[in-house]
């Protein structure tokens, strides 16, 4: 059950940044953040630029480089360090979907084992959920206090954890890059993460317990019978 949590976070990340092909909550944190007036862009040419990104970060595109039109000039959106910084997402995020897979793998492998030993499997696997439900719920509120309490510092603590290098400092007066993706982006895209998360929680914990109540009334049965 950890794994499976484990999995459904990975793709409570994945569904959060492309369950939406045309990019429809990155056009509006745009529109929200003034994007494209601190840019002097178009939005549409910001949306292109948004889909060679976000192509580039899941292995679709080998280098993070497109022209556009940027302050009256057409030029490459991305510098040097963004290609550097960016690489390091890229290989980050298909990281985490490999990761993914192995805890698919390894749940479905501990269910055959379940299944060969002829453990009581529904019983097994819902105390199981619970169980890791109840450590993740501890895991989700203290993110959630450290959130509301100072976003800006988890935001950099998250950043001092999985990179090993600065790379991820950005001049707001001189990058594009970061110019486009503020740090208010960033906290609404949490947002959105942990609401597919948690929504993921909860269908799987309504499934467990629907689980529960039939072993339970079926128990009842058997034990009438008697």
């Amino acid at each position: 059950m950890f794994c499976v949590i484990i999995a459904m976070l990975i793709t409570s990340f994945q569904i959060a940044i492309y369950g939406d092909p045309e990019y429809r909550f990155y056009q509006k944190e745009y529109e929200r953040y003034q994007v494209t007036e601190s840019l002097s862009m178009e939005i549409e040419d910001v949306m292109e630029v948004t889909s060679y990104m976000m192509d580039y970060l899941i292995g679709k595109e080998d280098v993070l480089s497109i022209e556009t039109e940027v302050e009256g000039q057409t030029q490459d959106f991305f510098n040097e360090q963004d290609r550097l910084h960016m690489e390091d997402v890229r290989h980050l995020f298909l990281g985490g979907l490999q990761l993914r897979t192995v805890m698919l793998i390894l749940a479905a492998g501990l269910v055959l084992f379940l299944i060969l030993t002829k453990a009581d499997l529904r019983r097994m696997l819902t105390g199981g959920y619970f169980a890791a439900l109840a450590v993740f719920a501890v895991l989700i509120v203290v993110l959630l206090i450290s959130f509301a309490i100072d976003f800006t510092a988890s935001f950099t603590l998250f950043h001092e954890i999985f990179f090993t290098n600065d790379l991820w400092l950005f001049d707001p007066a001189e990058d594009y890059m970061i110019q486009m993706l503020p740090e208010g982006f960033f906290y609404d895209m949490v947002m959105r993460i942990g609401a597919f998360f948690v929504g993921g929680l909860v269908i799987l914990f309504a499934v467990m317990m629907a689980a529960r109540q039939k072993a339970f009334w079926k128990f009842r049965g058997k034990t009438a019978e008697k």
